[in-house]
């Protein structure tokens, strides 16, 4: 293969876009089986929502009952038949929760019903019933699928697994999710809590239609507090942050570090940073003090000391800036780094933070380097997590962690919000409020998936790590979240005191720390990690009895200098992994300066590979669900910072950015629909791939772009999904005209009645529609073939599908558009063909963008 010394060439012209309509509708569902007396349970129902509810005249006429409906075992509930959505006080979904029972698990929908609005549910009950008479059978997907109403109680508004629910009596912290009705949920459940005497959380988090916020009550308190007021929406438990990875002894090579900081040539003080978010970094760090700036320092919490007082944000800061900085160490050459520091310390010197809300945490503390610095481009770096829960004694593993997998916390879903652009507005002391009034700002996040820390020698690594799931926040969906894998297998370095020990993973595999999301729901959440990256290894005792982390197994960088210390230590798992991504999106922003955050994380998860060992596992199983499973193990591969920032001459990368308008709808209150398509017609070296015949090639595309989430669980389907919108490409078929693309695509290309020829199912695609089809805001996949069909697929769309923005039309922002990005490659091998010459020479403008 050539070298990469050529810029990838930035597509300047926007796509064609045109009004769209999805080439093939969904049904309208399975219908409900119900085979018992229809006339009995509609009138068996009635009476259970007359027992629910209270007699109206001994409620304020501003009140309402909470009110429970759950479906029968193995079916769902009509959710949006329990949401009505109008003008004025309506019944309102809740919460949506499932319950275990001998006969199967059942769906538990509560709704707040407010006083005056009863007979929305008592008029439908009722023309079900009259509507037996008749031909024409009336609300009976809402009324068969509900077994059972009655009044709600506190543990019905519990969205986390029931098994996970305090029942002891004792005090807990609770998350409480507040419904936002009037401006005054806040106010009165922070007036509850003071009479009682209750501690709350420091800061409070404030998304479009709930508030959240810790509370630590009884059971019984919290009980009195669901009574009393009518706020409480959710009820979760708090997420705890993981504790930091001690530093590790370093061995002391001042000479070293001198011959390197000789060497080093330091970015500007208008170069892009990484902004680390843990424990505080040591600026004075020889190796750091010329990337890092006193103004560039900062705490989330200004009580704390400024400066570092733990190891692990600055052992971060070493890789961070110099990616690898072993090889750095042992260049002979200049090092010229092209990018800078930033440091944020949210976490407190001694113990940990008193019990918080973390999204507020981090909002708050990148808003302190934006403040500071509010032109500069960023990549925020978070390698710290917080643990899934223990689970109870008796409780069924599988099905909790199953349950729980991939569900988004306030946490991660704040890490959405803001990588979607949100403003973070502080005017309340305590509450952080994500604005969607204002025009968002994308902002990229690199995560680290979390680590495993009771590894045991007998366990089969990669079983373990299947089993084991990303920790939050690194389940968001815009954030490019980071595994580990490792190369490192040597022994022959390792202090004497590990002879005869074994590294658990072979060269190129996962490292034995590493978390995936194969527990996901995929049909519900995306795949993480989207890269691996450099974490080290663990090691197996000579009697296979005990694991350890040798130093040679782990990753050299900078160390908290103490008195009497060395500058050097190591560092390991999936933080380390971070660390080193971040760089390498840092330079890919030095490199192009103008393209989006949503740009930067699509060449980084494009740039990456499998190793050999990972291709290994795919072949074993060529099916592609299989793939898709190990998509969910090593995400994209191994990212490299040369094919994230150079093309060659026989490997092409076309970046292009778009925006597109994903729905539109008649009038201010109807359901909406998808709106357009956008067409790009991509510069494309035809000529040069037709001359090179059935030799075979490679195409990879990746479509990148930020959600907006709605964190709430209502269910996650319809208008309670998870993703404002999603967006999906697909590529002309070789034996397709570019009018015959669009047409099968764009049902509204069409003519009336007319349907597109028929194609057999295009061959050549590594994951297929198994992969477009996921959940995520980042899809991405490969097509290896003839060089003579990739000639002519140089058509690429882009079109949405649904979303809660679709359903929801008071919260629908189509009208301004959202971004995408949009980055393809062409890669020829194992010929010698100058793919990238006439392309470049295609670009009417060229587009310049200084290094």
């Amino acid at each position: 293969m050539a070298e990469r010394d050529r810029r990838h060439v930035v597509v300047p012209n926007p796509p064609a876009y045109e009004p769209f309509t999805l080439s093939s509708g969904g049904g309208g569902g399975d219908p409900v089986l119900f085979s018992g007396d229809r006339r009995a349970h509609g009138r068996l129902l009635r009476r259970e929502l007359e027992d629910a509810l209270p007699p109206e005249n001994d409620e304020p006429i501003d009140r309402g009952t909470y009110v429970t409906f759950v479906s029968f075992p193995g079916f769902e509930l009509a959710l949006e038949s329990l949401d009505p959505q109008g003008s004025g006080a309506q019944p309102e979904l809740i919460s949506v929760g499932r319950d275990s029972t001998n006969e199967g698990v059942a769906q538990v929908a509560t709704v707040y019903i407010p006083d005056g609005k009863r007979e929305y549910f008592f008029n439908r009950l009722d023309a079900y019933v009259e509507s037996l008479e008749t031909k024409s059978l009336k609300n009976a997907k809402l009324v068969e699928g509900i077994r059972e109403i009655r009044r709600a109680t506190l543990r019905e508004l519990w969205t986390d697994p029931y098994e996970l629910y305090p029942t002891d009596g004792q005090a807990h912290w609770w998350e409480v999710w507040l419904r936002r009705r009037d401006g005054g949920e806040l106010a009165r459940f922070t007036n509850f809590t003071e009479v009682l005497g209750l501690s709350t959380s420091p800061h409070y988090l404030g998304f479009a239609e709930r508030t959240v916020v810790l509370v630590r009550a009884t059971l019984a308190q919290l009980s009195e507090a669901f009574e009393s007021l009518d706020d409480i929406a959710e009820l979760r438990r708090p997420h705890d942050v993981a504790s930091l990875l001690p530093s590790l002894p370093a061995t002391e090579q001042i000479d070293w570090v001198r011959e390197l900081e000789g060497r080093v040539r330091p970015a500007g003080p208008d170069a892009p940073s990484v902004c680390i978010l843990d424990t505080g970094v040591h600026r004075t760090h020889p190796l750091l003090v010329n990337s890092l700036h006193a103004s560039d320092e900062h705490v989330a919490d200004p009580a704390w000391l400024l400066r570092a007082v733990l190891g692990h944000g600055t052992e971060m800061a070493g890789l961070a800036l110099y990616g690898d900085l072993q090889a750095a160490v042992l260049s002979e050459h200049d090092v010229a780094l092209q990018h800078r520091l930033e440091s944020v310390k949210i976490l407190p010197d001694q113990g940990s933070n008193s019990r918080d809300i973390y999204g507020a945490i981090t909002a708050r503390s990148i808003d302190r380097p934006e403040i500071e610095a509010p032109g500069r481009r960023r990549v925020f770096m978070l390698a710290v997590t917080a643990p899934r829960p223990k689970r109870p004694s008796g409780a069924d593993p599988t099905q909790l962690e199953r349950y729980e997998a991939g569900k988004p916390t306030s946490w991660s879903a704040t890490i959405d919000a803001l990588a979607f652009g949100r403003a973070i507005d502080d005017t309340d002391a305590k509450l952080t409020y994500l604005d969607r009034d204002e025009p968002p700002t994308p902002r990229l996040f690199v995560i680290s998936a979390g680590n495993i820390v009771d590894l045991d020698a007998t366990d089969n690594h990669l079983d373990r790590s299947d089993l084991e799931q990303v920790e939050d926040p690194a389940q968001a969906w815009n954030a490019l979240a980071v595994g580990a894998y490792t190369e490192r297998d040597d022994m022959s370095g390792a202090h004497p005191a590990f002879s005869g020990y074994t590294p658990i993973a072979p060269r190129g595999e996962l490292s034995p720390v590493s978390r995936t999301s194969l527990l996901f729901d995929k049909s519900k959440w995306p795949f993480k990690p989207d890269v691996v990256a450099e974490g080290g290894n663990v090691a197996s005792s000579p009697d296979g009895s005990s694991v350890d982390t040798p130093e040679n197994l782990a990753v050299l960088t900078t160390r908290l200098q103490e008195p009497g210390g060395g500058y050097f230590t190591t560092t390991r798992d999936t933080s380390a992994a971070t660390a080193q991504v971040a760089s390498i999106a840092a330079d890919v922003q030095a490199n192009y300066p103008g393209l989006r955050p949503e740009t930067i994380r699509a060449l980084v998860v494009h740039s990456a590979e499998w190793t050999p060992a990972m291709l290994a596992q795919f072949n074993q199983d060529e099916a592609k669900t299989a793939r898709s499973m190990l998509l969910r193990r090593y995400g994209m591969g191994v990212p490299s910072l040369n094919r994230a920032l150079r093309s060659a001459t026989d490997a092409l990368t076309l970046v292009a950015e778009a925006r597109i308008q994903p729905y539109e709808r008649e009038g201010n209150t109807a359901k909406g629909k998808v709106r357009q398509m956008n067409l790009h017609e991509l510069p494309w070296p035809t000529e040069q791939l037709q001359d090179l015949g059935n030799t075979d090639v490679r195409l990879r595309v990746t479509l990148s772009y930020f959600v907006e989430p709605n964190p709430s669980d209502r269910g996650w389907t319809g208008r309670y999904r998870y993703p404002s919108h999603g967006l999906r490409f697909a590529t002309k078929r070789p034996e397709d005209s570019v009018e015959n693309f669009r047409k099968r695509i764009n049902k509204r290309a069409r003519d009336a009645g007319a349907k597109p020829a028929s194609l057999d199912t295009e061959v050549g695609w590594w994951f297929g529609s198994n992969q477009q089809q996921s959940a995520g805001s980042l899809h991405t996949d490969i097509w290896t073939g003839p060089a003579i069909d990739l000639a002519s697929k140089g058509a690429i769309a882009v079109y949405p599908v649904a979303g809660w923005w679709k359903d929801r039309p008071r919260y629908d922002q189509s009208d301004r558009g959202v971004e995408y990005s949009l980055v393809v490659s062409i890669e020829a091998p194992s010929v010698e063909v100058d793919l990238w010459t006439p392309v470049s020479q295609q670009i009417e403008t060229p587009v310049v963008i200084t290094s």
